[in-house]
């Protein structure tokens, strides 16, 4: 398929969270009307801008969109990491969600729809308006329950969990993410719930051990969940147990190998990345028959 680019607008943004907390956003804007819009919902310490070639790949063809970074990172941080005060399930619970309702409010009338990058796929179940959001596609979103993964990686992760992430964040009150390829790197309490979660079988759960939920089971729409074949960091077997947590969602499990896009590897990151290039079309064209 071959397509004449139309002209893409990038705008920064204030978020002004539920909370009162300002995020930082891109708003990329096609020629012409648009009838729906795209919330790119990033994965864990990656900043907005690494989604912007992808954004503007939608908006070429006719979506709004919107990216932006969770609180503590990016164009959202607020001082140094390590002062910054804020968890990951406040990511999903009043970030997200407020992005949710500032599309919602600048949009009023258009269909919402996402796109969630591994822990954005995640979060996105946190949102208490998620309903909102017409359908969901999903790259690498997985369960970060060690136990999903096999062989040494499950005992290095295992090793990370229970043990690194929490000694490092206790010495430096931050996690070095930088250091080890994990993105920007993490204020102290993203990295503790991250760790406790990713002990937990349940996974996302709150600090006495109950599974949150309540509005992951509340979300009616449609997920499409991309299982990259050479992702080391989201199996099939993590993929398919976050997916279980969507009980009510009507949900499609689809595989992108290196080998469908032509390139030599993909991995977590190289779906929004020029080799993952040859696979948007298939999302776009699932998104637009959404």
């Amino acid at each position: 398929m071959t397509w004449t680019a139309s002209p893409v607008r990038a705008d920064e943004l204030r978020i002004v969270a539920r909370d009162g907390r300002s995020l930082a956003a891109t708003r990329y804007a096609a020629a012409g009307d648009v009838d729906s819009v795209v919330i790119v919902n990033g994965a864990t310490g990656v900043k907005r801008g690494y989604y912007d070639r992808y954004a503007r790949f939608l908006a070429e063809h006719g979506f709004e969109v919107l990216t932006y970074d969770y609180r503590g990172i990016g164009g959202s941080a607020d001082g140094a990491v390590s002062a910054e005060a804020c968890d990951m399930r406040q990511w999903g619970e009043v970030d997200v969600a407020s992005m949710i309702d500032a599309a919602a409010l600048r949009y009023p009338g258009k269909r919402l729809l996402a796109v969630g990058h591994s822990v954005g796929g995640q979060l996105f179940g946190l949102a208490d308006n998620n309903e909102r959001v017409h359908a969901m596609f999903a790259v690498s979103a997985q369960s970060g329950y060690w136990k999903h993964w096999r062989g040494l990686t499950r005992w290095r992760l295992a090793l990370l969990w229970h043990v690194l992430m929490p000694v490092l964040v206790g010495v430096l009150s931050y996690f070095p993410s930088r250091r080890i390829g994990f993105g920007e790197n993490l204020p102290g309490g993203v990295a503790r719930e991250w760790a406790r979660w990713c002990r937990h079988p349940d996974y996302l759960v709150d600090l006495e051990g109950a599974p949150l939920r309540r509005h992951f089971a509340r979300y009616r729409g449609r997920i499409c969940a991309c299982v990259v074949t050479d992702d080391w960091m989201a199996p099939r077997a993590a993929v398919e147990a976050l997916m279980g947590f969507f009980v009510a969602a009507q949900i499609e499990i689809q595989s992108l190998s290196p080998a469908d896009t032509g390139a030599k590897a993909l991995g977590h990151f190289g779906y929004f990345r020029e080799a993952g290039r040859p696979a948007w079309e298939e999302s776009l064209k699932w998104l637009r028959q959404q």
